[in-house]
C-alpha cells in the first residue's frame, strides 16, 4: 500500500532554507521513498518525539522527521534539517522548541476555555 506524503509548512520552510540544490534534491528524493512502508524505515524517536520517526540522508548529516498515520495512509513530514548536536540550528532542537510552543498555546487555550465555563 502506497502512503501519501504531506509536508508541513515548517518542513517546506526548512527544506527551502537549504541553499545547496543538490542536497535539497537528495532530501526530496528520500522523502518520496517514504511512500513505501514508512514505518519500517529510519528509526523511532524517543522522548518528546516518541510518536515520530527519523531517516538519515545526504551522508548521514541531514534528518527527515516524520509521523506515520496508518489509518489515514499518510506520512506527515514535520521537519527537515541538519543534525548539529548542541547547536540551536540542530533539527531536533528546532522541532523541540516548536513542540513546546504548541503545547504552551494549547495549554493556554485549555485554561481560557476553563475560565469561560
Amino acid at each position: 500500500m502506497k502512503y501519501s506524503i504531506m509536508l508541513t509548512v515548517l518542513a517546506r520552510e526548512m527544506l527551502g532554507e537549504i541553499s545547496d540544490a543538490r542536497i535539497r534534491n537528495k532530501i526530496s528524493e528520500r522523502i518520496d521513498r517514504l511512500t513505501d512502508s514508512p514505518d519500517l524505515q529510519g528509526k523511532p524517536l524517543k522522548g518528546a518525539f516518541s510518536s515520530y520517526r527519523s531517516v538519515r540522508v545526504v551522508g548521514q548529516r541531514y534528518r527527515i522527521v516524520y509521523k506515520v498515520e496508518k489509518e489515514k495512509v499518510i506520512v506527515y513530514v514535520v521537519g527537515v534539517g541538519i543534525r548539529k548536536e548542541g547547536n540551536r540550528d540542530d533539527i531536533y532542537h528546532r522541532l523541540k522548541k516548536l513542540l513546546e510552543m504548541i503545547r504552551s498555546e494549547v495549554g493556554d487555550a485549555d485554561q481560557d476555555n476553563g475560565r469561560k465555563s
